[in-house]
């Protein structure tokens, strides 16, 4: 049967009875126990005995080690706030909880931590569901409650105890001499299948692998079908596998081909079982299939050891996934493989957490260096290990796998603990002694490890194989770092392995090239014997497993240098823990959407309470940043100078560096000012930013030096950089660049001068309106006189001589100066204050232009007095005035607006126009006042039932208040969620506002964890 956590229900979890009224069970949950039934048949397990240990509080990672897929996971941190929980509390050894819902009564949550074992109340099917997840985590991170335990929790627990105290079924064959000559009847049956798998073997190559190219895995499959008929699954396994490979890559035939050369020296050894040592006798048999019972393995000699959890690696196959965990006796120096095995949507074992060491006695399952184990008895609970003992150097590691392969020269990988190991550029990972391994094809970029050590030497557990080192976790300054999920990659990253000779041989044919059995890898004769395609495929087992053991480590590779010392303090533990959950997918309620944005105000709140992120999540923020441009200079403070480290190791993180400067402290893949005329444009430009923020007039020196000989787009980039640390002495640059040929370039210069205080472009272009629009005699109206065209000085500082459709060219190039005039010139120029110069009346209808040239000026200048007059002008107008101002005018002044004055119109918005009132919230920025927070709540009560509201309205109030509004509204929402559902109003209004509820309380919690 499925292997479970010791004390785990055997039977489904304790749930309300499912069956139908006629008392059937239904389909799904009977397909789920057939499926439990097949397993069976391949894998067995028996529970450990243990030995009553106090109830410690859980980590993190061991509760989401219970998880039953990466969705529970997700969706569990939706629910393991405080606030979802009504009561909670630790009774004995099982955890409870009231988990708030959305019906009426609060799911009841119980979670036995001596299994574990789990029961809800909800209607899900996971085992362990969210709730219960959930509940795990808010003990493992804030602790449980100290309400009394309720009677239902009283007996759920009774009834466990209760169903534990039976007496176990007896096991063993109930007829032995059956059971012999099952046993007999069974090996029979393998033999014939691998006899006629040797048969099939040697037709492939006697006819030519190439064909396989063709053919595809489909021959592979339908023999592997008839050796599982023959039960010999392992080797079906292996053959299904290998089949995959046909045709696939730029070296499939010669992975294909080492593949059966193994497979067939597998069926040899087997016909020689008698002959072998008993060890390796075992190993043969395992390979093939043949199973062995948990009751004979944990008879075996018990080794106890405190043994140290290295890792765990999960993969999916044939619908079960597999987890191996790699363990290491502190003691015995012996490592051990235990195997995990669950079907979909089921959950595995919590026993054995990566990180820890445990005092335990293991039985070994018999083989050659055998690795596989079963846990049997366990002393105690398990505690954090601050650091692995053992590790060895590369070469020391490779020996180990030379003895592992000749053992078993069927064995993919061997585990090793490596000492002070340090990741290079390359992909490797060096040691002290200069020895270096390279990494497997998708793990070759360990940012995970780059930064949580820092370029730091660690402790490293990996599996090592042919193709590299597989990451498993490390540590540094006793912190336990899992290693990343590694990049999928497809199979051209595979090399050669096999001489080209015996690759040739196969793929053309022996039937059509004879194979004489004479064989050399590097001068030394292999000895294989054999001829034909039995020959070809021994020798082909023979040279694979020749190349393997004789890895030898690479030399010459450096270490990337190490990050420098950080200065700040980080940031409260609380927080960080809710930063890691807005980094998961599906970590946050409401969506990706809404996830992002409860991610920016995290960033904007740590930022206020200083301090730095955890190392081990720069690389996660670093590719948010990648994306999001607003958040950079966030992420440069947060990150500190282990960020700006990492993204000078990084061309895609970059950006970081223009950010944040910190000119004391020396940055990996840095150019300096040696490299200015040799660097890449990035190198180039972030020299140039950084030397303009600690030297400016050096900087724009420098790059009037040789800017002529500059690119077109390197040109524009670096003009752009001159935005730091502007000065009144750039003007005579800048208005040289006017003159440039390309107008990317002008224009980055035009950009620059006007905001440029006394620049000449602005003196010019104030000329213009002046000359343009005069206070006429009187002082009560302005007479306007436009260009007459756009003479070539207009063109040069930036005027576009092209109107758009329907506007007259006068119209246009007024418009264009009035826009690029600095507005202080109009309110020097006529004494009077912006609403007083606006209220003048144009001689011959030039209003509307000059509104809209001062809407854009002011949108430019980010002038507030300004926006707020044009703006209040033009909602008097009207819609059908010809003074209103456009829409792409008008809406980016109300960008402009104070935040109060912002709120003032929307609130009368939200009471007229809804469309309207929806599109100034989102121009809002975050940190809604409580006034405007109200405002907005009393809406989302009169539009949650108006009947004739749009949904999409609500929709979208719900989803911008959720991120903006006061979260202490959460407990208003809520409260309106229960008496829309009560009053029976639609059911996709009752989610939007019960959404917003949810993000209001997740925004609550995490305000509270920076306090």
């Amino acid at each position: 049967m499925l292997r479970v956590p010791p004390g785990t229900d055997r039977t489904a979890p304790d749930r309300p009875d499912r069956r139908s009224p006629a008392g059937h069970r239904p389909i799904a949950l009977r397909h789920r126990r057939r499926r439990r039934r097949v397993l069976a048949m391949f894998v067995s397990y028996r529970s450990p005995t243990v030995r009553p240990v106090p109830v410690d509080r859980w980590s993190t990672a061991q509760v989401l080690a219970v998880a039953p897929d990466p969705a529970a996971a997700r969706t569990a941190r939706s629910v393991s706030g405080a606030a979802k929980w009504s009561a909670s509390g630790l009774t004995g050894e099982v955890l409870w909880g009231l988990c708030k819902g959305s019906g009426k009564n609060p799911y009841q949550v119980c979670v036995d931590l001596s299994g574990p074992a789990y029961r809800c109340s909800c209607p899900s099917r996971k085992f362990p569901c969210k709730h219960a997840l959930g509940l795990l985590l808010l003990w493992a991170e804030s602790g449980a409650g100290d309400a009394e335990a309720p009677d239902w929790v009283v007996e759920w627990q009774a009834g466990r105890a209760k169903r534990a105290a039976r007496p176990p079924a007896t096991t063993g064959p109930a007829d032995p001499a059956a059971a012999a000559k099952r046993v007999e009847q069974r090996a029979a049956r393998v033999a014939a299948g691998l006899d006629e798998l040797r048969r099939w073997l040697d037709d492939q190559v006697d006819q030519g692998l190439a064909a396989a190219e063709q053919a595809g895995p489909a021959p592979f499959q339908t023999v592997a079908a008839r050796l599982v008929d023959a039960q010999a699954p392992a080797v079906a396994g292996t053959l299904r596998r290998a089949g995959r490979t046909a045709g696939i890559g730029a070296h499939w035939a010669d992975r294909l081909l080492g593949e059966l050369g193994l497979i067939r020296l597998l069926v040899t050894a087997h016909d020689r079982l008698d002959a072998l040592p008993d060890d390796l006798a075992a190993t043969v048999r395992s390979r093939v299939g043949y199973p062995v019972a948990t009751d004979e393995v944990l008879a075996t000699p018990p080794v106890r050891d405190r043994w140290q959890v290295l890792g765990q690696v999960d993969s999916a196959d044939d619908k079960v996934t597999t987890r191996r965990i790699w363990l290491r006796g502190a003691g015995t120096g012996r490592f051990a493989l235990v195997l995990a095995f669950a079907a979909p949507g089921q959950t595995f074992p919590a026993d054995l957490v990566p990180g820890t060491e445990v005092d335990a006695d293991l039985c070994f399952y018999p083989g050659s260096r055998p690795l596989r184990a079963l846990v049997a008895t366990r002393h105690g609970a398990p505690v954090p290990l601050a650091a692995p003992t053992g590790a060895v150097d590369l070469r020391i590691a490779l020996a180990e796998y030379s003895a592992g392969l000749a053992a078993d020269p069927w064995r993919e990988s061997v585990p090793v603990l490596l000492a002070g190991v340090v990741p290079t550029r390359e992909g490797h990972l060096v040691d002290q002694t200069g020895d270096a391994l390279p990494l497997l094809a998708g793990h070759d970029q360990p940012w995970w490890l780059l930064a949580g050590a820092g370029g730091q030497p660690v402790d490293l557990a990996a599996e090592l194989g042919p193709a590299g080192l597989r990451p498993l976790a490390a540590w540094s300054d006793g912190h336990y770092l899992t290693a990343a999920a590694g990049v999928p990659v497809g199979p051209d990253g595979h090399t050669a392995e096999l001489p080209t000779e015996l690759l040739s041989a196969a793929l053309v044919g022996t039937a059509r090239r004879p194979w004489d059995g004479a064989l050399a890898v590097g001068g030394q004769p292999l000895g294989a014997g054999g001829e034909g395609a039995a020959g070809v495929l021994e020798a082909a087992a023979v040279a694979l497993t020749y190349r393997r053991a004789g890895i030898t480590p690479s030399t010459g590779l450096g270490p990337v240098p190490a990050a420098p010392a950080e200065s700040a303090p980080p940031l409260p533990a609380a927080a960080t823990v809710r930063l890691r959950t807005l980094l998961t997918d599906g970590g946050a309620p409401g969506g990706s959407q809404i996830q992002q944005e409860l991610l920016d105000e995290w960033l904007r709140l740590a930022d206020r309470h200083g301090g730095l992120v955890p190392a081990d999540t720069l690389p996660a923020l670093l590719d948010v940043g990648r994306r999001h441009r607003a958040l950079r200079p966030l992420l440069a403070r947060l990150g500190g100078r282990r960020g700006r480290w990492l993204a000078g190791l990084r061309s895609e993180w970059g950006y970081l560096l223009y950010e944040a400067l910190d000119l004391t402290v020396p940055m990996a893949g840095q150019v300096g000012s040696d490299d200015w005329e040799t660097g890449t444009a990035g190198q180039r430009l972030t020299y140039l930013t950084r030397l303009r923020s600690r030297d400016p007039d050096a900087a724009r020196e420098l790059l009037a030096a040789g800017f002529a000989a500059e690119s077109a787009p390197d040109r524009a980039r670096f003009v752009e950089a001159l935005e730091v640390g502007p000065s009144p002495a750039d003007d005579t640059f800048l208005d040289g660049v006017l003159d440039d040929r390309r107008k990317e370039v002008r224009q980055a210069a035009v950009a620059l001068l006007r905001r440029l205080p006394g620049s000449g472009l602005r003196r010019r272009m104030a000329e213009r309106a002046t000359a343009c629009v005069r206070l006429a005699p009187g002082g009560t109206e302005l007479t306007v006189e436009p260009p007459r065209e756009c003479d070539p000085a207009m063109r040069r500082d930036g005027v576009d001589p092209q109107p758009p459709r329907g506007t007259g060219v006068g119209a246009w190039l007024l418009e264009e100066v009035v826009a690029g005039t600095p507005l202080a010139t109009w309110t020097t120029a006529f004494a009077r204050n912006p609403a007083e110069v606006v209220a003048l009346a144009a001689t011959d209808d030039w209003g509307p232009v000059l509104h809209r040239g001062w809407a854009r000026a002011a949108a430019e200048e980010r002038a507030a007095d300004w926006a707020d007059v044009l703006v209040t002008v033009s909602r008097q107008a009207g819609r059908q005035r010809r003074d209103r101002l456009p829409d792409h005018l008008l809406w980016p002044l109300h960008e402009v607006l104070p935040a109060d004055r912002l709120g003032d119109l929307v609130a009368d918005a939200l009471r007229t126009d809804s469309g309207r009132a929806t599109r100034l919230l989102g121009m809002l920025s975050h940190d809604w006042s409580p006034e405007l927070s109200g405002a907005v709540a009393d809406a989302v009560g009169v539009w949650s039932r108006a009947k004739g509201q749009n949904g999409w309205y609500l929709s979208e109030l719900c989803r911008m208040a959720g991120t903006a509004a006061t979260p202490a509204l959460a407990d208003r929402f809520h409260r309106l969620t229960d008496e829309l559902a009560r009053d029976g109003v639609d059911p996709g209004r009752v989610r939007a506002v019960g959404q917003l509820a949810a993000v209001l309380a997740f925004r609550s919690d995490m305000h509270k964890e920076f306090r």
